[in-house]
């Protein structure tokens, strides 16, 4: 969403200088949000030496951070700012969160008496190794039916787990437990 420019005006702000003690009041012209936080842009007044040798007055506009460069001022009125908000995420994501990466790596741990041994970690695993090839996961469960290599316990590799022992396990159980409607497996 984005405030239109036609009813914009400037409104007066605090700019931190970068020596950080000393303030300016200076204008907010316009804010835009980003994935990290938001950027304002501002301007100070200054003056310049024009071509002929004079002095004008003019304005230098630059982008800044306001949670580390500027603070509000006491009874300004910020609401006729262009503000350019991002687009909220899909509504899946809002109500899911945000979607996992997908893909799979193979950490190779090494062995003894050349048996190989490694493990499979999803992508965003904290323990899956860098800047090794990321595997579809038709990659990633035949190298999970190689003898010695395991799947991670930490991470959603465990989600080939069902795929490796089959679906059907475990559901002949169920079916048995089914049969009396007030046991419902505490």
């Amino acid at each position: 969403m984005t405030t239109p420019l036609s009813d914009s005006r400037p409104a007066p702000i605090r700019i931190l200088l970068p020596d950080g003690e000393q303030e300016i009041v200076g204008r907010l012209h316009a804010r835009r949000q980003l994935p990290d936080g938001w950027l304002y842009l501002v301007s100070i007044p200054v003056y310049r030496t024009t071509e002929d040798g004079g002095i004008e007055a003019a304005e230098y506009r630059m982008w800044l951070r306001p949670q580390e460069h500027l603070r509000p001022v006491d009874g300004a009125a910020y609401d006729s700012v262009p503000t350019e908000r991002l687009a909220p995420p899909p509504l899946v994501e809002q109500i899911l969160g945000p979607r996992r990466p997908s893909g799979w790596v193979l950490q190779k741990l090494g062995g003894r008496g050349g048996a190989a041994q490694a493990v499979v970690h999803a992508v965003d695993c904290t323990e899956a190794p860098e800047g090794v090839p990321i595997l579809t996961w038709e990659q990633a469960l035949d190298a999970a039916e190689r003898p010695g290599v395991r799947l991670c316990s930490l991470c959603a590799a465990a989600e080939l787990d069902p795929v490796l022992k089959g679906f059907d396990k475990g559901f002949g159980e169920r079916a048995a437990l089914e049969d009396d409607p007030y046991d419902w497996g505490a």
